[in-house]
C-alpha cells in the first residue's frame, strides 16, 4: 500500500506504542491481553482521529479550504482533534454538537472535550438530538461560503474514505511492530461507532494479507446495522487503496451487547473497565466508546471466547478527556481520615 499519494499532514506520534496488559492478562486468567497506544498520538490528548485528520486536514489543505467545520455528540473526541488539529494548521474551525445524550449537568456540558474545543479555539454550537448534522454542516457551509470563507466539511468520526486511510495505514504499523517483536496477533478488538476506524482498519489488514480478525465493539447501533456501515465504507476504502476485491462480508464483525441503554450511557461493565484499566495498568479509557470496547473484550475473556495461549490486541482509540464530563459515574472514594 503507497499511501504517499495521498495529501497528508503530519499530525500524530507515531508509531504508536504496543504493550503488554500483565496484571490485567493475569487478573482475568485469560489470553495475553496487548494495547496499542492509539491514545498516545499526542494531538491534544491524543485519540484515534489524529490518524484520521492526517490524510483529512491534508485533503483540505489540498483543495484550498481556510476552514473545517465538523459535528459530533456533546463530548465528542472527534470534534476536540479536529479544533486541535485546525488550530495547529492555522484553520478556523466550526464544531456542532448534538445532544444524544439528555445530559446537561455543567460537567457534561462544559467541561471534558467541550471546554477543549474552546480552549482550542474552535466556535461550537449545539443542536438538538435527532438534528440531521449532515444537513446543518451543509447549511453553515454556505453562510461561510456566502461571506467569502472556503470551507471543508469533515463527516462525524472523520469516517469518509479519507480518513479511513488513516486506519489502513495504522494496519501496515501495527503488523510492522508485531514483525519486530516476533509477535502473532490472533485478534484485535476495539470500540466501533462512525465505522471509520474498522473499516480502515480491516481494508489495510486484509489488504496485507494478514489474517487477522477483528470485533468492533459497537458503541451505538444495533448489530447488522453498524456491520453493514462498516462494510460499505471498508470495500470503499479497500478500493481506493488498490486492494479492490479483497474484501468479503465475513471481514467485518460488530457486536452491540455492550452499548447498554444508549450511545455514551453508563453501564456497570464500562464502569468497571475503566477502573480496572486505571488500576492495575495506569492506562486512562473513556465512558463513551474504549470503557464500553474494553468491557465487551473483558467480558469475551472470561466466557472463553478466546483460547488461553492467544494473543489479543486491543486498540485504544483514546478519549480520557471524556472522562471529566462524567465525574459522578465511578462512584469514588473520598478524601481518607
Amino acid at each position: 500500500m503507497h499511501f504517499a499519494r495521498f495529501p497528508r499532514v503530519r499530525l500524530a506520534h507515531l508509531p504508536t506504542p504496543l504493550e503488554p496488559l500483565d496484571r490485567l492478562s493475569k487478573h482475568l486468567g485469560g489470553p495475553r491481553l496487548w494495547i496499542k497506544r492509539d491514545d498516545c498520538t499526542g494531538l491534544s490528548t491524543g485519540g484515534n482521529k489524529t490518524r484520521k485528520l492526517e490524510f483529512l486536514m491534508g485533503d483540505a489543505l489540498a483543495k484550498g479550504a481556510d476552514t473545517v467545520i465538523t459535528q459530533g455528540a456533546t463530548q465528542s473526541n472527534h470534534a476536540r482533534q479536529t479544533a486541535a488539529a485546525a488550530a495547529k494548521l492555522g484553520l478556523e474551525c466550526y464544531i456542532l454538537l448534538e445532544d444524544r445524550t439528555g445530559y446537561q449537568s455543567p460537567e457534561y456540558t462544559h467541561n471534558g472535550n467541550v471546554l477543549l474545543d474552546r480552549l482550542h479555539g474552535a466556535t461550537i454550537s449545539k443542536r438538538p438530538g435527532g438534528a440531521d448534522m449532515n444537513a446543518e454542516m451543509e447549511e453553515l457551509a454556505e453562510q461561510l461560503r456566502s461571506k467569502g470563507r472556503r470551507p471543508y466539511i469533515i463527516p462525524g468520526g472523520g469516517s469518509n474514505i479519507v480518513g479511513a486511510l488513516g486506519y489502513a495505514n495504522c494496519a501496515l504499523e501495527l503488523l510492522a511492530q508485531a514483525n519486530e517483536m516476533h509477535l502473532k496477533i490472533d485478534h484485535i478488538v476495539h470500540a466501533t461507532g462512525s465505522a471509520g476506524t474498522q473499516a480502515g482498519f480491516v481494508a489495510g489488514l486484509v489488504a496485507l494479507n494478514a489474517d487477522i480478525p477483528v470485533l468492533g465493539i459497537s458503541v451505538r447501533a444495533p448489530k447488522e446495522k453498524q456491520e453493514q456501515s462498516v462494510f460499505d465504507l471498508a470495500a470503499k476504502t479497500a478500493e481506493h487503496i488498490g486492494a479492490t476485491g479483497t474484501l468479503k462480508r465475513e471481514h467485518i464483525v460488530a457486536n452491540s451487547d455492550y452499548v447498554g441503554p444508549g450511545y455514551g450511557l453508563p453501564t456497570p461493565g464500562m464502569v468497571e473497565a475503566v477502573k480496572l484499566l486505571a488500576q492495575m495498568e495506569g492506562i486512562l479509557l473513556d465512558p463513551v466508546y474504549t470503557g464500553k470496547g474494553m468491557a465487551g473484550l473483558i467480558d469475551h475473556v472470561r466466557k472463553g471466547a478466546f483460547s488461553k495461549d492467544a494473543n489479543i490486541v486491543f486498540l485504544h482509540t483514546g478519549g480520557s478527556a471524556g472522562l471529566f464530563g462524567y465525574p459522578d459515574m465511578l462512584e469514588l472514594p473520598g478524601y481518607a481520615a
